[in-house]
């Protein structure tokens, strides 16, 4: 707990250029706001004396984005535990430890420039995960790669300045816009490609990221970890052959009786032994991440199954499972119902059609929602200290009495949703894979008529 408390304060917002939509600037004093249009805005009681910002004049890029913020003054954000909760459980292309230390990660990328690969330290660390330099356009916002848009950016490795983030609205939808300061004036940045349709505010981009990021790094770590783990109980079981179960034996044994007497057999009988090694791989899986998340002094560890990526792609195997492995009387209880009247089916049809894809949207949402949910609230019990404290930013000190107060409250609350975490990585893994279980075990089992 202390040690996530260490990561919130030592975050160093040097550097960060902000979005002021909404600020109140009416006591600008000393500025020079000539050509900056600030139409629409409320400049009441904000102070940025001595600050020239004619470099950030507003203008219209050829995409149409409007003005866009790039202040390389410093900023100390007004604390915000969401904003921090939300900032925890991201994906980043570098494994954050502790503080303003990261261990670099490689990157992968691809453009119309050809293929690209360099470590994510490369980019220079400037304090969350922000990049001094851009690699043939590329640069390193948050954590995150992105890519300038402008083609007549110089290749090779440039020093740029601050990064600047703003909400516009494009299309009727309300979508984030990240851009970077090179020689005074403020470049549009490009976000990774994502296959998500528009839906989640995503789409194909100037270029694609294949690199391991920290989720993809968390996984081989898990995987690594289980191999062994299994690997040696193997072993031990051909050395030992008769001989009662030991050390690791003694952990993994009970478990998989467990998942094969309760879940295997019950579902799919006599063909429990063709599904049960899907079974035991989904739940050590889901199982081992959410453990290996669950370290407290391991802070950058990924929120692996907290990603819809991923519990999207466990739950597509499920559906695959399922509907290659229906027989008959599966699809006829589907497509056609024996027994019930033709005016019925055209209801019923489509309602069970519906049914097989909304199954694994469940199981994919279900397990997403649930581990997500535990990171923010943690991270909300530890903010407890800022807001009864009182700061009015991350890196200044508030009331001393309040934030006693807010530690007497998060150290317990913090605790107790540790303890509940702990349970609910079981769990989720657990129902993951009973429900996977009876979907499948739904289209394999034989007529009872």
């Amino acid at each position: 707990m202390f040690l996530t408390l260490g990561y919130l304060t030592a975050q160093d917002h040097s550097g960060h250029g902000h979005d002021h939509k909404g600020h109140d600037h009416s006591t600008h004093q000393g500025h020079d706001h000539s050509g900056h249009d600030h139409s629409g805005h409320n400049h009441s009681g904000h102070d940025h004396s001595g600050h020239d910002h004619k470099q950030n004049a507003a203008h219209h890029d050829d995409h149409g984005h409007g003005h866009h913020h790039c202040d390389c003054g410093k900023h100390d954000d007004k604390f915000d535990a969401g904003k921090i909760a939300f900032h925890h459980i991201m994906d980043f292309n570098q494994f954050h430890v502790f503080g303003d230390f990261y261990v670099p990660l490689p990157c992968f990328l691809k453009s119309d420039d050809g293929f690209k690969a360099m470590l994510s330290s490369s980019f220079g660390n400037a304090g969350h995960g922000n990049g001094k330099y851009a690699i043939d356009r590329y640069v390193m916002v948050h954590g995150t790669v992105m890519r300038i848009v402008d083609s007549s950016f110089p290749m090779g490795k440039v020093e740029v300045g601050c990064y600047g983030h703003e909400d516009i609205m494009k299309d009727g939808k309300e979508l984030p816009l990240y851009t970077v300061s090179y020689n005074g004036k403020c470049l549009e940045l490009h976000e990774k490609s994502t296959l998500d349709g528009g839906i989640l505010g995503g789409g194909i981009t100037s270029f694609y990221d294949f690199s391991i990021t920290k989720n993809v790094f968390t996984m081989l770590l898990g995987f690594l970890i289980l191999f062994l783990l299994f690997r040696t109980a193997a072993k031990a079981y051909v050395t030992r052959k008769g001989m009662a179960p030991k050390g690791i034996q003694s952990l993994l044994e009970p478990v998989v009786l467990f998942i094969r007497d309760e879940v295997a057999v019950p579902f799919f009988g006599h063909k429990a032994d063709k599904f049960l090694p899907y079974l035991l791989s989904v739940f050590f899986f889901i199982v081992g991440l959410n453990l290996i998340g669950q370290i407290p002094f391991f802070p950058g560890s990924g929120n692996v199954t907290g990603s819809l990526s991923v519990t999207a792609v466990l739950a597509v195997f499920t559906f695959i499972l399922t509907t290659i492995n229906g027989n008959k009387h599966y699809w006829e209880h589907i497509v056609w119902m024996p027994g019930v009247p033709a005016w019925v089916k055209v209801i019923l049809t489509p309602v069970e059609i519906m049914g097989m894809f909304i199954k694994p949207v469940t199981l994919m949402l279900r397990l997403f929602a649930n581990i997500t949910a535990g990171h923010i609230v943690l991270v909300i019990f530890v903010s407890l200290i800022f807001i009864f404290g009182g700061a009015p930013t991350m890196t200044q000190a508030g009331s001393t009495g309040g934030s006693i107060l807010g530690t007497a409250m998060a150290i317990p609350l913090t605790m107790f949703m540790m303890a509940i975490e702990l349970l609910v990585a079981f769990i989720q893994g657990f129902v993951f894979c009973i429900l996977s279980a009876a979907y499948i075990g739904a289209a394999v089992e034989e007529a009872h008529h």
